[in-house]
This record gives C-alpha cells, structure tokens and sequence, in this order.
C-alpha cells in the first residue's frame, strides 16, 4: 500500500515537564553556576495597598488559588525564606478571593480579559505565599500568548502596536516578578524562569538565551528541582551556555534520576547501551534504567517504553530475550500517552500482521490516526492510501480525504508524498486537476532526489495525463481485499 519505510525513532532529548517532584542534591555541580543579580526596580513586593474595589476574581479557576478557607493563604512560617524576605506587612484576616460576581442571579456576570488580570494581580499582592506569586507570574506568561494581536493593515499601525506592547507589558511584569521570587530562593520560580530565556520570552529580540538560563537551570537544581537537574545535563551535554562536558552532564542526569525523572533515566539508559557520555558500554545497565523510566513514563516522557518495545522485538544475548507480546504491550502504552512512533508502529503491525498481531484495519486506522494528529508525516501517508480503497464497515473509500492526507504528509517534509500529491493535482484525484501546482509538488520531490518526479516532469510537456489504473499509472487499485504485498487487506500501490 504504502510506504516501506524503516523507521527508526530519533533519539533527540524530549522537552522537560513543567512540574515535577523535589529531592535533596549534593552541592559538587553547582560551583560555578550563580547567576548575575538584577535589579528591574519592580514594585510588586513594595506593599501598595490594592484597591479595595479590586477584591473579586474571574470565572477562569487557577488550581493554585485555593478557596478562601485555605490556611495556606496565610500562612507566614519561619521556615519559608520567600516569607522573611518579604516587605509587605502581613495581610489582615479576611478572605483574599472574593467570587461573589459568579453566583447566582441578577448580578452574575464574566470579566474581560484585563478586568482577570486586574483582580488576579490585586489577589496576588494581597498574599505572601510564593506559591501564588509564582501561579500569577505564570499565569500572565500564558496570558500573553493568548493576547490577541489584530492584523496588520494600514490604518490599524497604532493599534497593532499597543497590542504588542501590552503582551510585551505582561512578560516583563511577569519575568521581574519570577526574578523576586528566584532571589529569594523558591526552586520552581527559578526553574521557570530559565526556562522562559531557554524558550525567548522575556529576552532580547525573543531569542534563547542559555547563558542566563543555565545558571538559573543549576541554581533550582541545587534547591531541589528534579526537571532543572534535567535540564542541567542537557546544557553541559550540548554545551548550550555552558562548556560541553559530559561528565558533568552525566552528574547532573543521575541526581534526577536520584529523583525518578523519567527522561534523565532514559538519557542514562540510552547513554548506557551506547557507551555515551562517558560510559562504558553495558547493555544490562542500559536496559535496567529503561525499565525504571518506563515505570515512571508521563506524556511527556514516553520514549523508553518505545525503546524497550524495539529491544524485545529483537532481544540482546544474555540480558533481554525477544518478546513480541509484551513488545506490543509497551507499545500500547506509549501510543496511550500520544507518542506518535509507537502508534505508527502499531498501526503498521495491525496492517500487516507483524510481531504477531493479527490484521486488523480497524484497529490500524485507530493507531495511525493517533500519529497523525501529532503530525506524523509517516502516519499520514498510511491514511492516504486505506482512504483510497477504504475498509468495509470500517472506513469509507474517499479520494478527497486520500488527498488532503497525503498534502499534509508532502507539507511536513515526506518525499514519496510530495510526489503522489503531484500525480493527484495532474490527473485530478480527490481534487480538481491544476497541472500548475502538480509542477510544484513535482519539482520538490525532484529537488530531495525522486526519480520518479523528475520522470513526470519531462514527460508531462510531450505526453498526455495518464488516468489512474491505466498504463503507467501512479496508482493501481485492486478490486480484491487482502491481496496486497507483505499479506496487507487492501491493494493499493503507490509505487
């Protein structure tokens, strides 16, 4: 049907969890990673008193912000470093939040976007616990993505231009106060705040910045931060504001680990196996932190429950023997938490009948469905071709749905793809024919070195179009179920 391509998934770090468990750490990493003071003259820990008006809050609900009852709005203990740092006097007894615009009745009414963050801010000043503070800052970080910013025309230049500078108000605000919280010590302002100059929010001219980020990644692990020991090791591995050095990286990836953070004990798993980062090569090392990171594996730390599936699809001597049910297994749960390689790999083993899997179109669509929400390119060409001949009871033939698949497969990179998009567009299938635009699907497949394209686009000045199932055709379509190559259920080449 479709591709026969190997795939093989890339091992590239996965990004760091927001939000993760602390642990104590020694302080050998960390001799050289204090980061500069910054003095940003910002008032919010200056104790204005907010409006008295201001004391109500929005219909969106913030986890951090508890309900009134909360003790944890007030409290004001001796072990808090933030707290003793604080100039704010405290707070008088009473309740902080005050939802009285959202009950019932005549009154009852939603708040505009800046009336939200008039009230959250006024809720934020009125507390010393960090944690809020932190939520807050946070809170205006994701504001300001979500800012609407009007299209540029002629006559809206002013108005696009405070757009922008009341985003770029919220960042500043929100970055000044994260810098408060991080010189006073608290480990998940620190953490975030490195991961804003990592990300460019808050920097010049919006770009990644690992010197600062780094230090600040070093200073939260030090406080116990798991995810910014992570990240630690990620710099000093690739030296990204930092001198590459593995042994250090190496450090930093076993005190995370210490932590049971999924991706550090992949990245030993992975440095294990290979005799990376210093290592010396030992597959039963390896193999045993992919087994505890697959323990521990999250939606944004899938990778070694694919790995450990692809290890018992062939076994290792002495240390893993092949296991093709319990291969499929992980499998599962990886394409589970949305790690599109192991739903594309499931959906070819469903389609085909590979590692033991019986065919079954069914539960091959559901799979690669999965990977290609999450923009598989792969995965979106293996739509196109079961929409091309469909499945019985299961997925109706639709050459407008074969086409607009195998578009979004050529636009995220797929050669083989680029080139059946072009054959549609001449030959009209799924879409109206445009021989002007099949040409350009044409000439970049040509361009990454298809044959086939460069073929088509001599002959399709001196030729006529070839319809499909005719000589020459790109697409043959067979009227029986379940003889294709490799025992596929459908018959549909794109050669």
């Amino acid at each position: 049907m479709q591709a026969d391509l190997d795939f093989r998934p890339a091992r590239e770090l996965p990004p760091p969890p927001p939000h993760s468990r602390a642990y104590d750490v020694d302080g050998d990493l960390y001799d050289d990673a204090s980061p500069v003071q910054e003095d940003d003259n910002d008032d919010f820990f200056a104790g204005a008193a907010p409006n008295p008006s201001h004391n109500g809050f929005n219909s969106v609900y913030n986890p951090a912000l508890a309900p009134p009852e909360s003790s944890s709005l007030y409290r004001g203990d001796a072990g808090s470093v933030a707290t003793q740092s604080m100039r704010a006097p405290s707070p008088p007894p009473g309740p902080i939040l005050d939802h009285s615009h959202l009950r019932p009745g005549n009154q009852a009414s939603l708040l505009s976007h800046e009336r939200t963050l008039e009230l959250y801010r006024a809720n934020a000043k009125k507390t010393q616990d960090p944690d809020l503070q932190f939520e807050f800052a946070v809170f205006m970080i994701d504001a300001s993505k979500s800012l609407p910013i009007p299209r540029l025309t002629a006559a809206n230049v002013m108005e696009v231009e405070r757009a922008q500078e009341k985003r770029e108000d919220l960042v500043k605000e929100a970055t000044s106060l994260l810098k408060r919280l991080a010189d006073r010590g608290h480990a998940p302002s620190q953490y975030f705040l490195a991961d804003c100059y990592a990300n460019g929010i808050g920097t010049m001219k919006n770009k990644q910045d690992f010197d600062r980020a780094y230090p600040m990644f070093v200073l939260a692990a030090k406080h116990g931060h798991p995810d910014a020991a992570y990240r630690a090791g990620t710099c000093c591995e690739n030296g990204w504001g930092c001198r590459r050095e593995s042994p250090k990286a190496l450090g930093f990836y076993r005190k995370a680990a210490a932590a049971l953070h999924p991706g550090a004990m992949y990245r030993l798993g992975i440095a294990e196996l290979n005799g990376e980062l210093g290592c010396s090569k030992s597959p039963k090392e390896g193999v045993k932190w992919l087994k505890r990171s697959a323990e521990h594996a999250t939606a944004e730390f899938p990778h070694a429950l694919h790995e450990l599936a692809l290890l018992h699809e062939r076994g290792i001597d002495n240390v893993l023997f092949v296991d093709y049910e319990y291969a499929i297994e992980l499998l599962a749960q990886a394409a589970e938490l949305g790690y599109s390689p192991s739903a594309y790999k499931l959906g070819e083993c469903y389609e085909y009948g590979r590692l033991g899997c019986p065919q079954d179109p069914a539960l091959s669509i559901h799979y690669y469905n999965i990977a290609a929400q999450q923009n598989h390119r792969d995965a979106c060409f293996a739509l196109t071709a079961w929409y091309l001949v469909g499945s019985p009871g299961v997925l109706p033939q639709s050459d407008t749905e074969a086409f607009l698949w195998a578009q979004k497969a050529a636009d995220l990179g797929l050669v083989k793809a680029m080139y059946a998009v072009g054959y549609f567009l001449e030959v009209g299938i799924g879409t109206t024919p445009n021989m002007t635009e099949s040409i350009v699907y044409y000439k970049k497949a040509a361009d990454q070195g298809d044959k086939r394209a460069a073929q088509r686009l001599k002959s399709s000045q001196t030729h006529p179009v070839h319809q499909p199932g005719g000589a020459n055709a790109v697409l043959l379509r067979g009227e029986n179920e379940g003889g294709g190559k490799d025992g596929k259920d459908k018959d549909c080449v794109i050669m």
